[in-house]
């Protein structure tokens, strides 16, 4: 959501030594993890129709609620 939504764009050149989100992103989708990225917030950041991780697509606002009503566990920061 918001600013987080730019994470998931692929083609990511970090420093060496700096973390990068995409790579981290693909090891998460590697292990089953699935990758949503708000579609207003990506819109709003001229970001909708960009290339994303492999495994990452835009979701909804419904979708996210759907799946907080559905899981047992919810974690925030």
């Amino acid at each position: 959501m918001a600013d987080a939504a730019t994470c998931a764009l692929a083609g990511q050149e970090t420093p060496d030594g700096y973390y990068n989100i995409e790579r981290m992103l693909m090891l998460s989708v590697a292990k089953g993890a699935q990758i949503k990225i708000c579609g207003t917030c990506a819109a709003a950041r001229g970001i909708k129709n960009a290339e994303f991780v492999k495994g990452a697509e835009l979701s909804t606002m419904k979708e996210l609620s759907e799946w907080i009503a559905t899981s047992d566990k919810v974690m925030t920061f």
